[in-house]
C-alpha cells in the first residue's frame, strides 16, 4: 500500500466515523483490531464509537496532522465539542471544549489492526479552570 493509498483510507475511515456509517466501518477497521493494546474486535471497536458520540453528540473528528509511512499512520486529531456529564473524569456537563488527540495506527491486509491514542486532558482541565 502506497503512502497516497494510506492517507485515503484513513480519509476516508475519519469521514467514516464522522458520517457515523457504522455499517461501512469493516471497509477499514480489521476484524481483530485492539485499542491500546486491549483486543477489541469490530464489534467492540464500533461500540466504543458509538459510546462516544452518545456521550459527546457534537463529536466531528478533524484531522490536524497526518503522516503515513507505510502501513502506519500518524495523526494529531483536533476536536472542537460539548461532552454529557463527565468526560475523562472531569466535570464537562455541556461545556464546550478543545483538546487534541495524538493517534497512531497500524494497517494489517489494508485495514486498522491496532491504534494507540493519547487525549490531551491537561488542555481541558486548563478550560475548566
Amino acid at each position: 500500500m502506497s503512502k497516497f493509498d494510506l492517507k485515503a483510507t484513513y480519509r476516508g475511515y475519519i469521514a467514516c466515523l464522522n458520517k457515523q456509517a457504522w455499517t461501512n466501518l469493516g471497509q477499514f477497521v480489521h476484524d481483530d483490531v485492539r485499542h491500546n493494546g486491549k483486543p477489541l474486535g469490530l464489534d467492540g471497536y464500533r461500540a466504543m464509537l458509538e459510546a462516544d458520540y452518545e456521550q459527546i453528540p457534537d463529536l466531528h473528528f478533524n484531522i490536524q496532522l497526518l503522516i503515513a509511512e507505510p502501513l502506519t499512520i500518524a495523526c494529531r486529531l483536533r476536536f472542537d465539542v460539548t461532552p454529557k456529564g463527565n468526560f475523562l473524569g472531569l466535570p464537562i456537563n455541556g461545556q464546550k471544549v478543545t483538546f487534541c488527540e495524538n493517534a497512531f495506527y497500524l494497517f494489517h491486509d489494508k485495514k486498522i489492526r491496532d491504534v494507540w491514542s493519547v487525549i490531551d486532558k491537561a488542555a481541558i482541565e486548563a478550560q475548566l479552570g
